[in-house]
């Protein structure tokens, strides 16, 4: 019974909990991004969770999704990452980038293959210091599969006040799914 007493007295909003900004879901037709926009200043951290597939039919049986913070377009990105297919392994790099790599997503001719991922944005209004990302993604391709472990920095102090996903030629695919949480600190 201690586990329990311990459940029941618990409360909302503690340090540490995630709380559910906004989130969404892509309908019939798709579309050519997902933003998020008008992000409070109330949380430490924020932490996006997308499940996606887009409209691509290339060779290739995923499609990197892209990010920019607070719409800039200027080479103020830089990233390293990590994949990986069961197979082979791959290491990469990019500074003075125009956008970040964000999640995964499966292309459209994988009827029930969807990619996914979680991106982690520390300190999103601190405006003292670059923002730093961490990313895990990954997308099944009926039977092998992709995974990556991406870090980013976005040179620029100021808070972060939206998000954009977007993938680089095609659009998002209806029932793909984003949900930006802010995570509460002491």
């Amino acid at each position: 019974m201690p586990i329990l007493g311990i459940i029941a007295s618990s409360k909302f909003g503690d340090v540490g909990d995630f709380e559910s900004i906004a989130t969404v879901s892509v309908g019939s037709g798709g579309a050519a991004n997902v933003e998020f926009t008008s992000i409070p200043s109330t949380y430490t951290h924020l932490q996006v969770r997308a499940i996606l597939k887009t409209t691509t039919s290339a060779t290739k049986d995923y499609e990197v999704i892209y990010m920019r913070l607070n719409g800039d377009t200027g080479s103020n990105y830089a990233l390293h990452q990590i994949t990986g297919n069961g197979t082979t392994a791959a290491a990469g790099n990019g500074a003075n980038q125009s956008l970040m790599y964000a999640v995964y997503g499966s292309k459209s001719g994988l009827a029930d293959a969807f990619g996914g991922g979680i991106v982690d944005i520390l300190d999103y209004k601190d405006t003292n210091k670059y923002k730093t990302l961490r990313n895990l993604t990954g997308v099944d391709m009926n039977g092998m599969g992709e995974l990556g472990l991406i870090s980013g920095l976005w040179r620029n102090t100021n808070a972060i006040t939206s998000i954009l996903f977007y993938p680089p030629a095609n659009n998002i695919a209806q029932y793909s799914h984003f949900a930006l949480y802010g995570i509460r600190s002491a």
